[in-house]
């Protein structure tokens, strides 16, 4: 009997340890992915931004129906 009491207690505390570690990964992956999400926003932002001068410099362009004139 206190050789089971002896090897639930050592699978508890590997449980526990698990657990502990698992929920440190989990925090870790959760500040991964919000540092990720604020990425993907500022590189959206960035090529919105693009999109804007490129829309912008294409309407400065000369048409191509004067240039055949």
């Amino acid at each position: 009997m206190e050789a089971d009491i002896q090897r639930f207690e050592e699978k508890l505390n590997h449980f526990v340890t698990l657990f502990q570690r698992l929920r440190s990964e989990n925090n870790d992956l959760r500040q991964q992915l919000a540092a990720k999400g604020d990425e993907v926003k500022r590189l959206a932002e960035k090529l919105d931004h693009a999109k804007m001068r490129i829309e912008a410099l294409v309407e400065q362009l000369p048409e191509a129906e004067s240039e055949q004139s």
